[in-house]
């Protein structure tokens, strides 16, 4: 049996085309026709991934985001935008988003994110573990402690964060980033300066004065190590 993929759509056409191009893909897809449903779809047998609509009757893509991430912080998650909504597609990247596709979208397109998606929550790269003073990535495992406790990370911010903690001292371009890190050779690239912005709150003590990740004017982003 392949990923079980739980799709929230309002709009039947959309679900069944999203279906059948995952099931040929080989994965077990189910479908959802608003927020609340996708909710309780999730509590009751949760899903590999979940595709999902941002604009949704009743409990929207956003709320629907939102609660998922607090409940199954690593449950990977691509959202379904429609073109031109930039701030709407940033919030639902700031929420907890691991990748998004806007409509009107090629289906193959999302069958290949989708995969992209699951492929790097289930990587094992091995037992490396990357230690930065009280920050700790396990790489195989794919956890991150800061402080000893446990950070809740979703699949793009811990693969962001494992590569430049991986890489310290070197700048990397947003582009660059989204390449490696995403899997895109082009895309909006704001959806990075998203995930660094999330992994600040999440790694720096202080966001607005970030030791270990640093802009990089007119370039990207720099990963400094700390001393313990």
């Amino acid at each position: 049996m392949g990923h079980r993929v739980l799709v929230v759509d309002d709009d039947p056409t959309v679900s069944d085309v999203v279906r059948r191009y995952l099931e040929q893909d080989g994965c077990e897809v189910r479908l959802a026709a608003d927020g609340a449903a996708g909710l309780a779809a999730v509590a009751a047998d949760r899903p590999d991934l979940v595709v999902l609509d941002l604009m949704l009757p009743g409990v929207d893509g956003i709320e629907v985001c939102r609660q998922l991430r607090r409940r199954l912080p690593h449950l990977p998650i691509v959202m379904l935008t429609a073109l031109g909504e930039e701030p709407d597609r940033v919030l639902g990247l700031e929420v907890g988003a691991d990748d998004y596709v806007t409509k009107p979208f090629s289906p193959r397109e999302l069958a290949l994110r989708v995969r992209s998606v699951l492929r790097r929550a289930a990587a094992d790269s091995g037992p490396a573990v990357i230690t930065d003073g009280d920050l700790a990535v396990d790489v195989g495992r794919r956890t991150a402690t800061l402080g000893g406790v446990p950070l809740s990370l979703t699949v793009r911010e811990f693969d962001l964060l494992a590569f430049l903690a991986g890489s310290p001292g070197r700048a990397w371009s947003r582009t660059d980033l989204l390449r490696r890190v995403w899997g895109w050779e082009f895309g909006d690239q704001s959806t990075v300066t998203v995930h660094v912005r999330r992994l600040r709150e999440k790694i720096e003590r202080d966001p607005a004065e970030p030791r270990r990740i640093h802009t990089v004017w007119g370039v990207g982003y720099r990963y400094e190590t700390v001393s313990a």
